[in-house]
């Protein structure tokens, strides 16, 4: 099996010349190098080890641009070789020798040194004048940028060899390892570019040519060795699309054969449950609430299971389409269930759904509706007694609709007839997690995924692209815009003695508040490093655990409000009986860690304080934030940080209090983070199946390539007539990929 580095590319040309071990052609000792530090096994795997940028012969490159502490390729000119002669235990005699050569691009200067017996070549070699690439980690030495003992290729233009090997006015630079340089990954790539001929091309002939793109192998030659800047273009454009398109084939097939699973239609009882639901309500449903709720009950209608996003604003009433969804379900004779990634926001779920739903929350109990059905929580910490009653509750059929957390998975748990799963949260389940609750239906339950953080719709259309997607875009009426700003600690602490003000100032105008912070407290670490912390940031900044904080702020500031704790290390209950305080209005300022990101509702909370801010992501500052102005009254943000006014991390926090979009905020994150694996279970940025295509800059490739997508496995959904396009298919879906499909 291919890497998954490689894996979208390297039996897309499944044909002997590029299965071709690279040990067989460029030696073991190479091989071994590559295979371990880049993870390219064969002469595919190279030929799709794409070069991350170019340098023009004849133009330097920007020196006073570089990164601190990373590998570097540059292309220079040397302007000055000095060679020092000194005594050291080495050489105590004098003869210890150093090089210093100064290279320049025309936009800044950089120190190479070279020691000891390091420096007779480069001595010999690098002359002032000299033009040559060098490699090697960039520091600071005597506040000077420096390589010390970089690998370099002299470039000669009169040398036909190396005129060939770096492909004329353009030289290809490679993502390279300290192990591997660019130059030497280049001349491998020389070796092997012959075989880029024997391609088999993936794309169908007619969208090719309907495109103006060019083959798979002249796309190969053109990105290696290109001879003009239209060179690169033509093969980003024709690699783009090979990425877009069978990433978006996968999906398309995985759409088209969940088309054909049996599911049992269920539509809601005229007058029914959710008739009934629908005339407790004491507010009218947003357009947006009304058009998306459309979306699904047709969905829950049709004779195959429903496999839909709901993704929104934070606020924008996801939950309640949620629940009329359940409710629908229940009134069509069947079981819903919701699964939520903690026990706070499954409790929290449990208790907002009774209260929406009242006596309809009831079934089968005294002053209970006749319509009603019952609602069970059912989690991890639940006592015996309470487990036992909810799972019969299930079995039977008596509750209509179950909350929980991964509890609702295990064995044991059977349901009556699960007609809905809907997944909170969607991020927080493994895939494993989210099939075996969808396995627990008679057939396969209808599927409603939701998430508080905005996607771009390119990255629903490929992390997501199995799943039709429902956008809420629009705040139910009432709900108060929330005042961002950044509170900046080091700069101006004044500024937080006046944020700590406004806390007082909301709770004496009768509301509550959030203080967030990054940690619980010191014991999460070693208590040595612990105390050694606190001695050397005592004077510099506020403690940043809640325990800490809590401490301080019930002292000082806030002394006389009514302050407590959250966070994930306390007993069930204990949360539990927080939260419920807290909603209740018997506290005033809860501090906790970022347990409250999503789902916690307390309509009367104004104020937001989220200590050393800049430690969170923008998604995440988002979700926190959209836990304030939920009622009537405006809410208020504070993002206290002590990074310098600079720095990208302050830039993040202005970009968070400049706009209350999280559809914009969601793409800044990304556009950060890089896209991450859009189909593995990895969606950190650590790693990435794409190579050319960028989700956010290249939204119109993939909107297309899901069309043609789409069109292909309508027409033929075994691709037979496409065994070129079978064969890249194969390979981008591993085993894992395959697994995350055939689940997710």
């Amino acid at each position: 099996m291919y890497t998954a580095m490689s894996v979208v590319w390297c039996a897309m040309d499944l044909v002997p010349a590029l299965e071709e071990p690279l040990k067989k052609v460029l030696g073991p000792a190479t091989a071994k190098v590559m295979a371990e530090h880049l993870g390219l096994h064969s002469v595919g795997d190279l030929l799709h080890h794409y070069p991350r940028r170019y340098e023009e012969r004849g133009q330097l490159t920007h020196l006073a641009d570089l990164p601190m502490d990373e590998h570097v390729t540059v292309v220079a000119q040397v302007a000055d070789a000095r060679l020092h002669t000194f005594a050291s235990a080495k050489a105590p005699r004098g003869k210890g020798q150093r090089l210093e050569v100064t290279i320049t691009d025309g936009s800044g200067r950089l120190q190479l040194v070279f020691f000891g017996h390091g420096v007779h070549k480069p001595h010999k070699e690098l002359l002032p004048g000299t033009r040559a690439m060098f490699a090697g980690k960039v520091s600071l030495f005597n506040r000077r940028l420096q390589l010390a003992h970089p690998a370099y290729e002299l470039l000669r233009g009169d040398a036909e060899e190396t005129v060939e090997t770096w492909a004329g006015a353009l030289i290809p630079l490679y993502p390279a390892t300290a192990k591997l340089e660019s130059w030497k990954i280049g001349k491998a790539i020389q070796t092997v570019l012959p075989s880029a001929q024997e391609a088999l091309d993936p794309l169908p002939e007619s969208l090719r040519e309907g495109r103006g793109l060019v083959p798979l192998p002249e796309a190969l030659l053109k990105i290696h060795r290109p001879h003009t800047k239209a060179d690169i273009a033509d093969a980003h454009a024709r690699l783009k699309w090979d990425e877009a398109f069978v990433l978006q084939v996968a999906l398309a097939r995985r759409r088209h054969a969940d088309a054909q699973l049996p599911a049992v239609p269920r539509k809601p009882a005229p007058d029914g449950l959710l008739s009934a639901f629908d005339d407790r309500l004491p507010f009218t449903l947003t357009d947006g609430q009304q058009k998306v709720s459309k979306e699904i009950f047709d969905d829950l209608a049709t004779d195959h299971p429903m496999h839909r996003l709901l993704q929104g604003e934070v606020g924008s009433g996801k939950t309640l389409v949620a629940l009329r969804a359940m409710i629908a379900v229940v009134d069509a004779g069947g079981q819903a269930a919701m699964l939520a990634p903690t026990e706070v926001l499954a409790q929290q779920h449990h208790r907002s759904i009774v209260e929406m739903m009242g006596e309809l929350a009831e079934g089968g109990m005294l002053g209970g509706s006749e319509q009603g059905t019952k609602v069970t929580l059912l989690t991890g910490s639940m006592g015996t007694a309470a487990r036992r009653q909810a799972m019969l509750d299930l079995v039977t059929g008596e509750a209509g609709i179950v909350i929980g957390t991964h509890a609702l998975i295990e064995d044991k748990v059977q349901f009556h007839d699960l007609g809905l799963v809907v997944v909170d949260e969607q991020h927080r389940f493994g895939v494993e997690q989210r099939d075996a609750l969808r396995g627990k239906g008679k057939q396969p339950p209808h599927l409603l995924v939701m998430t508080a953080t905005p996607i771009p719709r390119t990255v629903a259309m490929t992390v997501f692209g199995d799943l039709e997607t429902s956008v809420l875009d629009q705040l139910p009426a009432g709900r108060s815009p929330i005042a961002s700003h950044v509170v900046p600690a080091a700069d101006k602490p004044h500024f937080l003695t006046r944020a700590w003000e406004r806390v007082r100032e909301e709770v004496e105008n009768g509301h509550q508040a959030y203080v967030v912070c990054p940690r619980i407290g010191d014991e999460e670490d070693d208590p040595k490093k612990a105390r050694k912390s606190a001695e050397d940031e005592a004077e510099k900044r506020p403690p940043l655990a809640v325990l800490d904080i809590a401490d301080q702020l019930a002292k000082g500031p806030l002394s006389g409000l009514r302050v407590e704790v959250l966070h994930g290390r306390m007993h069930p209950d204990d949360k539990d009986a927080v939260m419920r305080r807290f909603a209740a209005g018997e506290t005033h300022v809860l501090v906790a860690t970022t347990v409250i990101e999503v789902g916690v509702n307390v309509p009367n909370a104004t104020a937001m304080v989220i200590m050393d801010a800049d430690r969170f992501g923008v998604s995440q500052l988002h979700q926190l934030r959209g836990r304030v102005g939920r009622g009537s009254a405006a809410g208020l943000c504070l993002l206290v940080s002590e990074m310098p006014e600079a720095s990208p991390a302050r830039q993040r926090l202005n970009a968070v209090a400049s706009t209350l979009d999280g559809f914009e905020l969601s793409r800044i994150d990304l556009e950060q983070r890089r896209e991450g694996d859009v189909l593995g279970q990895a969606q950190s940025g650590a790693r990435t199946s794409l190579r050319v295509l960028a989700v956010i800059e290249d939204e119109e490739i993939i909107a297309e390539a899901r069309q043609e997508a789409t069109a292909v496995v309508e027409a033929d959904p075994e691709l037979t007539g496409f065994p070129a396009l079978r064969t890249a298919l194969d390979a981008l879906l591993d085993e894992e990929r395959e697994q995350y499909l055939e689940k997710g």
